[in-house]
């Protein structure tokens, strides 16, 4: 389906909603079953054309999965699917941004640094180590700003960045588990920790773990 054509779709069941919840205000007020029918609609077009893991597909399943009234779901339903029209009438589906790209060919120059780090036998891992584990952090942060993602009161770091992506369900439970094991490494790398990070072997597969790791989401 073309863009011209999802933002149709995305009025015209918006509008219906709306239509809907103006003819029979206090029926779909009251009838949490009846509202599920017309907002499941909505949900499943966003579930499919923003992605399951969309701010705009989430954000209303999880609404769907409570207790709210039916008219809340109606209104949030209609939020999700104008979004979505403005998200793609914006053009932001077209792929990352020039920013965007200039932040990840940044980091990937850190990477390449620490391939080149790891190379040498004069140099100890832990100085490729701390390097991988800061290009890390600065993909996670440069990504957080980049879906508008609000620390709250979280200071920055790696472990901050990793929870806010989890929970906005952009990573997976074992990404997080990942990103906390690379963030082990750097830590230990940082704080003079020598023996947890003398093996060289450990460290390669930490780089080529986090290259895989940016090369899937940085795209």
């Amino acid at each position: 389906m073309d863009t011209q054509l999802l933002i149709q779709q995305a009025q015209r069941i918006a509008t219906c909603i709306d239509q809907r919840l103006e003819s029979s205000p206090s029926r779909i007020l009251d009838d949490h079953a009846a509202s599920q029918g017309y907002v499941t609609e909505a949900a499943e077009f966003l579930r499919v054309y923003a992605g399951e893991k969309s701010s705009f597909f989430t954000s209303l399943r999880q609404c769907l999965d409570g207790r709210h009234n039916g008219e809340y779901l109606g209104k949030l339903a209609i939020e999700c699917l104008t979004g979505f029209a403005r998200y793609l009438q914006a053009g932001l589906h077209e792929g990352i941004t020039p920013t965007r790209q200039a932040q990840l060919d940044t980091v990937s120059d850190f990477l390449d640094q620490a391939r080149i780090l790891l190379q040498q036998q004069k140099v100890h891992p832990a100085a490729p180590a701390v390097l991988i584990g800061a290009s890390l952090e600065e993909f996670l942060r440069t990504w957080v700003e980049n879906a508008n993602i609000s620390l709250g009161s979280k200071k920055p770091s790696l472990e901050a960045y990793s929870q806010l992506l989890r929970e906005n369900e952009m990573i997976t439970k074992q990404d997080a588990k990942d990103i906390s094991s690379w963030g082990g490494l750097r830590n230990h790398a940082a704080h003079g920790e020598w023996d947890e990070v003398a093996e060289r072997k450990r460290i390669e597969i930490m780089l080529e773990s986090v290259g895989l790791f940016m090369r899937r989401y940085g795209s």
